[in-house]
């Protein structure tokens, strides 16, 4: 086996993101030869018996994980959570005269509107767009519609680094919520969502599959006359294998499950492990004196994605270069509000943290000031 890259472990970028170091061992030898099979896990056919089996136990490992009952499916398909953007309102918006309930939070979630509206009728019970979207809403602020099709949020805005800690919505309308970038990351009472969907390349493999769980009565009024591969009971039907699956993906993130199952013991000790990494990084923000000022308001701080900015852009460049002679990868912010931005999902580690500040640290002692 060859030994560790460790480049990968100082990888903060914002998706796709790192991995485990023990996965990609893994991945490693399967693209050689899957022990099991024989062969590279790049030409195993997606009708074979054992990939068959790969699907089931990466179901399972989720419904372990996230205490899922029976009357939940979990899917596999492809066009990540912009796909859902649409098949989500074609199968539940389309015809109706009430509209959907959406948040506008963020980047993502602003991204889903547009989609939405394509279909039927929406109605934005809040948006942040007017505060730059440095904060989340209060309790106060949300008046829902209990009569809408359902509740449409995403729990952790990657670009701007908000998260809810808490759930939201009502239990009398289907509370469905893209899940991309905080997927499998902490426990959480995932039965009061109808829907959670999450795409695998920021927390819990590589690029190509989308995870989708629904409630079965979801999808009850759906329309009849849906593109198969744009409908959830076709799909649910053909297990995930309507067309051919990202089977190299699947795989990856079978491996992440059984890591968190395995090496690290189930979403309570994981949060326990991305709780520490987020607090050691904000203290570096909050101890900086202004020099490293996050975007996020406090409550609403991100565990997943820390957003900051430097006195100056021409400090930022700085920071971003010296960061990468580091060894340091994926610092730079999102090209729609630039700054800094350190995500420290699942895969990275508390030590790859420390690293960070502790470059941080220096990096602020020597820099000039404005």
């Amino acid at each position: 086996m060859t030994p560790s890259n460790p480049l990968n472990a100082l990888n903060f970028s914002g998706g796709p993101g790192a991995l485990p170091d023990s996965v990609l061992q893994q991945v490693q030898e399967a693209i050689r030869a899957v022990p099991e099979v024989g062969l590279s896990i790049l030409g195993i056919s997606h009708r074979s018996d054992w990939f068959a089996a790969v699907v089931a136990e990466l179901e399972d490992n989720i419904r372990r994980l996230m205490g899922l009952p029976a009357d939940y499916r979990v899917l596999f398909l492809q066009g990540g959570a912009t796909q859902q953007f649409t098949m989500l309102p074609m199968s539940l918006l389309a015809g109706r005269s009430e509209p959907a309930d959406y948040l506008h939070t963020g980047y993502w979630s602003g991204k889903a509107l547009p989609e939405a509206r394509k279909v039927g009728p929406v109605r934005v019970v809040w948006s942040g767009e007017a505060g730059g979207f440095g904060r989340l809403p209060a309790d106060g602020e949300l008046d829902f519609n209990p009569r809408a099709p359902y509740l449409h949020y995403v729990s952790n805005e990657t670009v701007e680094g908000l998260q809810f800690h808490r759930l939201i919505g009502r239990d009398d309308v289907p509370r469905i919520c893209d899940m991309s970038s905080d997927f499998l990351s902490a426990p959480g009472d995932y039965t009061r969502f109808a829907m959670i969907y999450a795409h695998a390349q920021k927390n819990i493999g590589p690029a190509g599959v989308t995870v989708v769980i629904l409630r079965d009565t979801l999808l009850a009024d759906a329309p009849a006359d849906l593109p198969a591969f744009l409908d959830y009971r076709a799909q649910i039907a053909a297990h995930s294998i309507l067309n051919t699956p990202p089977v190299f993906a699947i795989y990856v993130v079978l491996l992440v499950t059984r890591w968190l199952l395995g090496e690290i013991g189930g979403l309570a000790a994981m949060e326990r492990v991305n709780t520490a990494k987020a607090a050691l990084l904000y203290r570096a923000l909050d101890d900086s004196d202004g020099f490293y000022a996050g975007h996020a308001a406090p409550a609403d701080r991100s565990k997943m994605n820390v957003v900051f900015k430097l006195p100056t852009p021409e400090l930022e460049a700085t920071f971003i270069a010296a960061a990468r002679a580091a060894g340091f990868s994926g610092l730079g912010g999102h090209r729609s509000i630039g700054g800094i931005r350190a995500s420290i999902y699942n895969g990275l580690t508390f030590g790859a943290v420390e690293k960070l500040v502790d470059f941080m640290d220096g990096f602020r002692r020597q820099a000039p000031r404005p």
